[in-house]
């Protein structure tokens, strides 16, 4: 059976792939919540990597903070955190629907911060 360290990082990257896809068919919301979910599931990973049992938060930024690991990887956990429930949830904005809120430029900037995130996490995960 696969560690769930490596499970859930190779979860991560399939998210991104998704990600991907996404941006490239016009759904930026969809684009900005799974990349949110990616992040999500790459931090996971480094937390059963370094042997945490259980994981019950959605928040990067309290996943980094339970870590002790920050900068440049609690920055882009901030941003990514924003589209969890903006980017999930129908009725999340007074003024429509997610799909009518979000930009391809914030599409890109989510995509871009969780393929970072991941390449950083990776880093953090061999070096255990």
């Amino acid at each position: 059976m696969i560690g769930y360290d490596k499970q859930k990082m190779i979860q991560a990257e399939n998210d991104l792939t998704w990600a991907r896809h996404s941006l490239s068919g016009g759904f930026y919301s969809q684009t900005c919540f799974i990349s949110q979910q990616a992040g999500v599931k790459a931090l996971k990973a480094l937390c059963y990597r370094k042997g945490f049992d259980i994981i019950k938060t959605h928040s990067q930024v309290q996943i980094i903070r339970a870590l002790g690991v920050n900068g440049e990887r609690e920055k882009i956990a901030k941003e990514l955190d924003l589209y969890y429930i903006s980017g999930r949830y129908p009725d999340a904005f007074p003024a429509g629907a997610p799909f009518e809120m979000f930009t391809i430029e914030q599409a890109e900037r989510a995509l871009a911060a969780a393929e970072r995130l991941c390449v950083l996490v990776n880093g953090l995960i061999h070096a255990i």
